[in-house]
């Protein structure tokens, strides 16, 4: 009888700002489950967001995950590889399976774009007219030539069962973009190939991305993992906690002398409760 492979979770936060709870129950749901299938948790640094990334936040991230009381293997972080990134964007343009697109928000919402499962679907402007070449551009998926080319796909969500892939509510996504090296599908897709991720631990939020990334994984010849999309904690308000709205820091918390490892149970019971 053949064995299943150990598990590899990540977590893989962005040092554009301070961890909160939010972040300290990905980051607890990839650990446990890594630990429970006797497999590896990994910690990777998506420090590629331009001016925003600030790398002193790293080391904090590294000090609240301790406190947490987990333990884990850390992998090279996304600003060493963005040669990667480059090959495969070179690769996915010679195949014209992406284009240029000049269009702002403002000009996309101008369009009459529509309102998809993550934002606006782009209307395809550029990609009936395509724009001024000496213009900065983002480069998107060409949805529907992927999906031509690739067949019907489907992907396995430890909680959702089997996902048949499904463009539609998305549109043809950016996967460069104008003002950094890669956009947050591609990089995150190659990374997790690249580190032998074979269960994709994340926010329910995320959901439609996984899509996206397994159209990419089959254009790029790259494996498929199992994903595992967990229920989200929420403010009074019901909103996700996110740090444009303030959450709370664990590095407020550490530092204030709360017990780590007993928040860490708090949210463990939590999520029991929320029954992801």
């Amino acid at each position: 009888m053949a064995t299943r492979a150990p598990i590899v979770t990540r977590f893989a936060p962005s040092p554009n700002g301070p961890l909160h709870l939010g972040h300290a129950l990905s980051a607890i749901v990839a650990h446990d489950l890594a630990r429970a299938g006797g497999g590896r948790f990994l910690l990777r640094i998506e420090d590629i967001d331009g001016p925003r990334s600030r790398p002193e936040l790293a080391d904090e991230f590294r000090r609240d995950l301790a406190w947490l009381g987990l333990e884990w293997g850390e992998v090279p972080a996304q600003s060493t590889r963005l040669a990667s990134y480059a090959a495969a964007a070179e690769a996915l343009k010679a195949r014209g399976l992406i284009y240029p697109c000049t269009c702002t928000r403002k000009a996309i919402e101008a369009a009459g774009a529509i309102a998809g499962s993550d934002g606006l679907i782009y209307p395809g402007t550029c990609k009936r007219a395509p724009p001024d070449p000496s213009f900065p551009a983002a480069w998107r998926l060409d949805a529907a030539k992927a999906l031509a080319e690739t067949g019907p796909l489907v992907w396995e969500d430890a909680l959702a069962g089997p996902q048949a892939v499904d463009l539609s509510g998305l549109g043809d996504v950016v996967l460069l973009r104008k003002d950094l090296p890669a956009s947050y599908h591609l990089a995150a897709t190659l990374d997790d190939a690249a580190d032998g991720v074979t269960l994709v631990t994340r926010g329910a939020d995320l959901f439609a991305a996984s899509h996206v990334h397994r159209t990419l994984q089959a254009l790029l010849g790259l494996p498929v993992p199992r994903w595992h999309h967990h229920a989200l904690l929420t403010d009074e308000n019901g909103q996700k906690l996110a740090k444009r709205r303030g959450s709370p820091a664990l590095v407020e918390r550490r530092r204030a002398g709360e017990d780590g490892q007993m928040l860490a149970e708090q949210l463990r019971l939590q999520h029991l409760r929320l029954g992801t």
